[in-house]
């Protein structure tokens, strides 16, 4: 299929760069839907019983598999096929994220159909999986490319999309399940087969809209640093060798933390609001909580990975390391104190870090490493998000319930994970810290033509 190969997407003179971002936009809003599958847990536990949960029926345990698949082969997609996405260009990698995603909604929907979980298993979780990883890494290095001068609004606006997938996706599935549903039947089959079409459609038109910047294509009036800054090169690094750097595992290992400490108390936010506000918190007010921290991790996306742009990479993990310590810390007292304001307060500012780490770190691997790679890069340094998939919650779950066991009261059963949580961004500072140019003999020499495609020469010389 010549019109996924990366020569056919190089722009025309005359293409906007701003026709980028809704492009990514297009595919990240649609895999965003993970952070709120969610919905679906209650209804496909009573798929057989209908008004309550049958013998047969899944439980809430079995069923909260199918995320934590999905997460897992995000990050091992991301770093298997990071290469593969990089020098097959956004359009060809849009088009399989396209594919798989509705693929596994698909397969999902005839696994409810036969009432078998492990087809969901493999539909959603490793299918929808493999889409979550390609699909999110695919616009990250053109955009970088198109907007040198501002990498980290442009990857900025497009992981934003995927922070506030849940925000159509939630309410949406809701509509749809709930239209689809009789007094015999819960519509989740119906509704995983109308999404798989509709998010199948967008992710086709932002992989045609696609394009990426002719060879020494540059913003009218971008003039780039004459040398390199402290820690922004102008060299590139070949993937593999990126690993072979100290900068990738430091940079890895600050990814890891931020994303431990956030993801862990995001799965909790409704529980630990009314747990630890017993009686001022119900049900509703810890979903509508639970809402404005979607918003606010969407937001953060945007607001830090712009702001890194003028203050650095550096400086703005310090920020979300030294703040994050102050503001976890802080947590406990609120509750002791029943300050539900300033609760509210600290955990949506700390889920804007959250959010803006992600957003964040793929113009920080720019710096580092170069625009040539820094997608395939970018793909292996997720693999910290699907290792922090696990460390966060464990955290904050088996230690909530240890300290239950030992006689701890419910409102003070998260204090000591507040706590793990505020020492661990003491670690990611220090590897912040560490953090340093890398050493000019990673770079790539000029006459290197590892991943140079000759037909994309050819073609960008015709562009």
């Amino acid at each position: 299929m010549s019109f996924l190969a990366r020569e056919r997407t190089i722009a025309t003179p005359g293409y906007s760069r701003w026709l980028i971002p809704p492009a990514a936009l297009c595919v990240h809003l649609c895999i965003g839907q993970a952070y709120a599958f969610s919905v679906f847990n209650l209804p496909m536990t009573k798929l057989l019983g209908i008004t309550h949960s049958a013998p047969d029926d899944w439980k809430l345990t079995q069923l909260g598999w199918i995320f934590s698949i999905a997460i897992f082969f995000l990050g091992v997609s991301s770093a298997v096929f990071g290469r593969w996405v990089e020098e097959g260009g956004p359009r060809r990698a849009m088009f399989t994220a396209a594919l798989c995603w509705a693929g596994g909604f698909l397969i999902s929907a005839f696994g409810i159909y036969i009432h078998n979980l492990w087809v969901i298993y493999l539909g959603y979780g490793v299918l929808g999986g493999i889409a979550l990883g390609i699909g999110y890494i695919s616009p990250v290095s053109t955009l970088i490319k198109w907007f040198p001068d501002r990498p980290g609004m442009a990857t900025g606006m497009a992981i934003m999309g995927f922070g506030g997938g849940a925000f159509i996706a939630a309410p949406l599935s809701n509509i749809l399940i709930n239209k689809f549903s009789t007094a015999t039947h819960i519509g989740v089959q119906e509704t995983f087969i109308v999404l798989g079409v509709v998010y199948f459609f967008f992710m086709i038109v932002g992989s045609i809209i696609v394009r990426v910047p002719a060879p020494g294509w540059k913003p009218e009036g971008y003039v780039a640093p004459a040398a390199a800054q402290k820690l922004i090169t102008r060299n590139d690094v070949f993937v593999y060798d990126a690993l072979k750097t100290p900068q990738f595992w430091l940079i890895w290992a600050v990814l890891c933390i931020n994303v431990t400490a956030g993801i862990g108390v995001l799965g909790q936010a409704s529980a630990m609001s009314q747990e630890m506000f017993p009686g001022r918190v119900t049900a509703t007010t810890a979903a509508g909580f639970v809402g404005l921290v979607s918003l606010f991790n969407m937001a953060g996306r945007f607001f830090w990975a712009s702001t890194s742009d003028y203050i650095g990479r550096r400086n703005t993990y310090f920020i979300f390391m030294v703040l994050g310590v102050i503001l976890y810390a802080v947590v406990p007292s609120t509750g002791a104190a029943g300050n539900l304001p300033g609760f509210v307060v600290c955990f949506l500012v700390l889920i804007t870090m959250y959010g803006g780490g992600f957003a964040t770190v793929p113009a920080y691997l720019r710096d580092m490493f170069g625009t040539r790679y820094v997608g395939a890069i970018h793909g292996l340094l997720l693999t910290a998000w699907s290792m922090a998939g696990i460390f966060g919650p464990v955290i904050v779950n088996y230690m909530r319930q240890y300290v239950l066991d030992h006689g701890t009261p419910k409102p003070h059963a998260y204090d000591t994970s507040m706590y793990i949580m505020s020492g661990l961004l003491v670690i990611g500072f220090f590897c912040n810290l560490m953090i340093r140019a890398v050493d000019s003999r990673f770079h790539m020499k000029e006459s290197d033509t590892r991943g140079i495609d000759p037909a994309l020469v050819a073609a960008g010389a015709k562009a």
